[in-house]
């Protein structure tokens, strides 16, 4: 490898000092034209917001993704993410106030959006696009890194800006606050401060590796002053805090999951065991803290409950609540084709 191949490199990585310019003007809202891009944006993520609530109630996947790419709520994140790199204090307040502006129109949008809906259709235990977000884990701050560190790397480049609607549809922004505002008209709070917890993994997550890639790729050094160079480094020090913080309920929840997963495999296991032998077999098992519902189906007899009781009492190593439901089975052969 040659002396000068990986400043060859860095050069190709590196943010194009030419593209400041342009780079600022796309990004940043500001200048004579910024009471019409303000109108743009709001209108596109009001109707974003139409689409997600609907979606999501629908349980649509299909057009929720839709809704991600029409929403344009990623472009002020990355323009506050970017202006802490940059070292520029009024630029990222400007940001910030029109992200939280954006929060706060969709759950409200949305809330006022679902009350047109009867409230009997709304499921918070089988539609998807709800469950999906209500419970967020681990893996929810790990894509969201990765879809904020693709969105900084590609608002860099001109050629390959076209890429960012593949962002937007691998993290999700506006669905989340939709969710939010329809379990608020719910009553449901705690789905609610579970979507809402999403919603600010992927925020944080944005912002942070937003704005590791853009240091890497040199936007920080038009941070030239001491201030700006101090300003980037406590914003940057901020996000790092603030992302810390929200992995420890994520930790917490996936945590949860694991363990209820295993109970869950333990249980069918036990249940497995004991039907050894009779003409039934497992259909589902929950595990719910102290209470366990086994649901089986076939035809004869079946061991006493209390042996399958005092086997998952075991096995679970605490005290249970055993509910056995019994699906009986018919079989019928058919007499001609």
């Amino acid at each position: 490898m040659s002396a000068n191949s990986e400043p060859a490199l860095f050069t190709k990585l590196g943010f194009d000092p030419a593209y400041l310019s342009t780079f600022e003007d796309k990004l940043f809202i500001e200048g004579p034209q910024t009471a019409r891009r303000l109108t743009n944006f709001f209108t596109l993520l009001l109707l974003a917001t139409i689409i997600a609530t609907y979606g999501v109630l629908s349980n649509s996947t299909a057009t929720v993704i839709g809704a991600m790419i029409v929403a344009p709520l990623m472009g002020p994140m990355m323009a506050a993410t970017s202006a802490v790199v940059m070292g520029s204090l009024p630029r990222a307040l400007r940001a910030f106030a029109l992200t939280v502006a954006g929060i706060f129109a969709v759950i409200i949008f949305s809330y006022l959006l679902s009350l047109i809906v009867p409230s009997f259709t709304i499921s918070f235990t089988s539609n998807g696009e709800i469950t999906s977000r209500i419970n967020p884990g681990l893996y929810a701050l790990l894509t969201a890194l990765g879809a904020g560190a693709a969105g900084a790397f590609i608002i860099s480049r001109s050629e390959i800006a076209d890429s960012l609607g593949g962002v937007a549809i691998a993290i999700s922004l506006v669905p989340p606050l939709c969710v939010v505002g329809i379990s608020l008209r719910a009553g449901q709070l705690s789905a609610a401060l579970g979507s809402l917890l999403l919603f600010m993994t992927n925020f944080l997550a944005i912002l942070f590796a937003g704005g590791v890639v853009l240091v890497i790729i040199g936007l920080g050094k038009s941070a030239a002053s001491n201030e700006q160079v101090r300003f980037r480094r406590r914003g940057l020090l901020l996000f790092v805090v603030c992302l810390l913080l929200i992995a420890i309920p994520l930790s917490l929840t996936a945590y949860q999951n694991i363990t209820g997963l295993e109970e869950n495999n333990t249980a069918t296991v036990t249940v497995q065991n004991w039907l050894q032998g009779a003409s039934y077999q497992v259909d589902t098992v929950n595990v719910n803290g102290r209470d366990v519902v086994v649901t089986v189906d076939g035809t004869g007899q079946l061991q006493p409950l209390q042996q399958l009781a005092n086997q998952l009492a075991r096995a679970l190593r605490r005290p249970i609540l055993l509910n056995l439901r019994t699906v009986p089975a018919q079989n019928s052969e058919s007499q001609g084709p």
